[in-house]
Parts: C-alpha cells; structure tokens; sequence
C-alpha cells in the first residue's frame, strides 16, 4: 500500500475515499468489464459452467476471508454454512412456493444467524481451539442433513428445485449457462463491492482491529464480543448467498456436496489467494477451482504416452492440490495478491529497484 501511496495525493476527501485512485487502476478495471462481457460470447457451454462455478466460489471465498483473513476467526465449517444456505432456499422455493430471489434473501438471513449462534465458541475460544469448534459445527449440520427425511424427495432422492425464475422469466435450457453467467457475475459483483467497503467502515476496521490485537481493540473502545458474533453473522451471509446459488444453479441439493472437503477447498482458495484480501480471494477461487481443470486437461494431452497417469488422477490431483498449498505457505504466505502487487510495484518503479 506504502507503494501505491507514493506521489499520490488527494485534494479532497471525496478523492482519497474513492476505491481507485490512479490512471492505471482504471485501466485494469475497465479491461477486467471488457473481458467480462465479452467471455460469454467467447466460451463454449462447457468452459461456461466452469466459469460459472467460479463465480459462486468468489461470493462463498468472499465471505470466509471477511472472517478468517479480516477478522483472525479461523473457520473449518464453510461447508456446513454453505449447506444451510442452500437447504434454506431449497426448501423455502419448493416447500413453501416462494419465489427464488425471496428464499434466496431468507437463505442469506438463515445463514447469518446460524453463523452467529456456532460463532458463540469464538467469545472463549481462539487458534486451533476454534478451529475444532467450526468443525464440530459443520459435522452437525452434515448429520442434520443426512439423517432428517424432510430435507429429501418422498423417494429418498436428493431435493430438487424447480428451474430458477425471477420476474416471471425463466431460465431456460438453450441458453442456461449464457443466462446463468450474468445472475452469478452480478452476485460476484456485489459481493465484492460489499466486501471492499465494509472495510472502510467503522465495523470492518472494527473487524481488523480485533485480528491485530483484541486486548488493544478492547482497549480503544471496541466491543470484541459483539464484534466477533457480527463477523461470524456477516461471513456466513455470504457462504449462504453461495449455498443458495449452489442450489438453484445445479437444481438439486444433497449433502454429498457440502462434505469436509468443500471446508478445506475454500480455506485453500484464501490462503492461496491471500488472507486479508478482498481481491486476494477472488485470485484464490479462480486458481483453485481452475487447477484441476487444466490438470486434467493436462493428463487427458499426454495420457496416451504415459497411461499410468490416467489411472492416477485423483491421487495425482489430490497431491498438486497440497502441494501447491504447501508451496505457497513457504514461498509467499500472502498468496498471489501479494505476488501481484510485487509485479505492478516493478513495473511502475523500473529501472529503479525503489
């Protein structure tokens, strides 16, 4: 940040509480539009469902950094949040006939409040302590879902939901992943723009207060309990908003997909892209939602010539995913924001190293 500051100043407060301030930041964004627009007219339906399920992944990524990468509450239920929110909105479309952007909203406020009511460990507990506490929620919703028939078709069959409709329009089957790309690029969105300007709030800075020291934060007038219940409440609304898109985006909702693994997939996606981040987790869902896709784009090339690999792909997959965690953890522990940040700082001080 010291680098993007330098020569940079502000002749009014207006100028320096604007989210971008150079030339160049303007430049990358409209660059970043640009390719959002024209990516759904480039891709095929195949690459579109992948880039849609990034998008969800970016609003779910989203919402763990707020909490572990803002606030210091380390979290090992996400998958258990993302559960809640799609289960909510599944049921309250199908069961109670609301229409999908309505339950999609009660999804989000269900998973607030069930965050805030597992965040209550966090007034007493703190580092790995946590950790098991999260991951004790997140086995007790898992159970909660495998074992309560409600949350099942008549048949025993995962819940399915009706194809998503807003306004009286209808997703329809020719066009499905064209139309879906623009309701999760508008949610990702959002879900960024929120993210970014909590952080120039009282709450948020709130939030990083109680991460650096929350003996000093109690100190200066923060209240520490309300603030942790509030992150765990903010971060789980945005886990839900992913659950809830999860849902209607694949038409069914079963447990299978909200396992231990999911957990572990989006903490990667932080760590990698950058704890305390906004942008960082957007690099994150992107890099490891993407790595196995050219992963086995990778094998399927090569998989004539060396067939043993083939037959090895998970645990292949399995073991480049934790390397790379490994390599990042070593290398750059603050993901690849900070990697991206060092670039744009070489190219705008060279020839100087300074």
């Amino acid at each position: 940040m010291a680098a993007i500051s330098t020569g940079v100043y502000f002749r009014t407060y207006q100028r320096e509480l604007a989210l971008r301030h150079t030339k160049a930041q303007y430049v990358r964004l409209a660059l970043i539009a640009v390719a959002a627009i024209a990516a759904p007219y480039l891709l095929d339906p195949y690459q579109l469902s992948i880039l849609n399920t990034v998008l969800i992944a970016v609003v779910g990524a989203v919402g763990l950094n707020i909490l572990v990468g803002f606030t210091g509450q380390i979290s090992l239920g996400q998958g258990g949040f993302l559960a809640v929110g799609a289960f909510t909105s599944g049921l309250l479309t199908m069961r109670a006939d609301l229409p999908a952007p309505l339950s999609i909203a009660c999804a989000v406020v269900v998973t607030a409040a069930a965050g805030a009511l597992f965040g209550l460990p966090a007034l007493r507990l703190k580092g790995l302590y946590l950790a098991i506490a999260t991951l004790a929620s997140q086995e007790i919703i898992v159970f909660i879902a495998r074992r309560w028939s409600f949350l099942r078709e008549e048949s025993g069959a995962p819940l399915g939901i009706e194809r998503l409709q807003v306004g009286g329009y209808e997703i329809t089957r020719e066009f499905f992943e064209f139309q879906w790309y623009w309701i999760l690029l508008a949610c990702a969105v959002v879900a960024v723009l929120a993210a970014r300007n909590l952080f120039r709030t009282g709450l948020g800075r709130s939030f990083m207060a109680v991460r650096d020291q929350d003996i000093a934060a109690a100190a200066i007038g923060v209240n520490v309990t309300r603030t942790k219940v509030i992150a765990f409440a903010v971060s789980s609304g945005f886990v839900g908003l992913a659950g809830a898109l999860t849902a209607h985006y694949s038409e069914t909702v079963t447990w299978e997909s909200f396992t231990f693994e999911i957990s572990i997939l989006y903490l990667a996606m932080i760590i990698v892209g950058g704890l305390g981040s906004v942008a960082g987790a957007v690099y994150g869902a992107f890099f490891i939602t993407l790595l196995p896709v050219f992963l086995n784009e990778f094998i399927g090339g090569v998989g004539e010539q060396v067939p043993w690999l083939v037959s090895r792909l998970p645990a292949i997959e399995n073991a480049v995913f934790g390397l790379v965690i490994i390599a990042f953890l070593l290398v750059e522990p603050r993901g690849l924001d900070r990697i991206w940040q060092r670039i744009k700082d070489y190219v705008r001080f060279w020839p100087f190293r300074y």
